[in-house]
């Protein structure tokens, strides 16, 4: 698996279900099993069970176990379980994470062009975003 995402950036951390979430990486759309798209809001990583499959925490407070995907929200198959989690670009270009690691995602734009960057979560004080980063949204209590 490599290395895995740090414990302070997703919610299984606290050990306290429903505890302080701000600051954890937010799951920007998901797609159940047979299921319809949902466009979230509060849903966010619980833990990571392998490169590319996490436990998240959805929008009707169930949790299940998810597959990553750098895709757009509408291109989430229907075959199985998976969501996406947006980044945004230094210079505002729009991406989809295929793969985290410890401090660095793998991304995807939809244009196809792929690469690596170190990532934040949230925006800076002013809105913006680090040089030669990347922002992920974050669930905001």
């Amino acid at each position: 698996m490599g290395r895995p995402i740090k414990k302070s950036r997703i919610s299984g951390a606290s050990g306290a279900f429903g505890g302080d979430l701000s600051g954890k990486i937010a799951v920007t759309a998901y797609r159940p099993s047979g299921g319809a798209k949902v466009d979230s809001t509060t849903a966010y990583i619980v833990s990571q069970r392998g490169s590319r499959v996490f436990k998240i925490h959805l929008e009707d407070s169930t949790e299940a176990v998810y597959e990553l995907k750098a895709v757009a929200p509408g291109s989430l198959g229907n075959g199985s379980n998976q969501f996406c989690v947006q980044i945004t670009l230094d210079d505002s270009t729009v991406a989809y994470v295929e793969k985290f690691y410890n401090r660095t995602v793998h991304y995807v734009t939809a244009g196809g062009a792929t690469g690596t960057v170190p990532y934040s979560l949230g925006t800076d004080i002013d809105g913006s975003i680090a040089t030669g980063k990347g922002n992920i949204d974050i669930v905001s209590e």
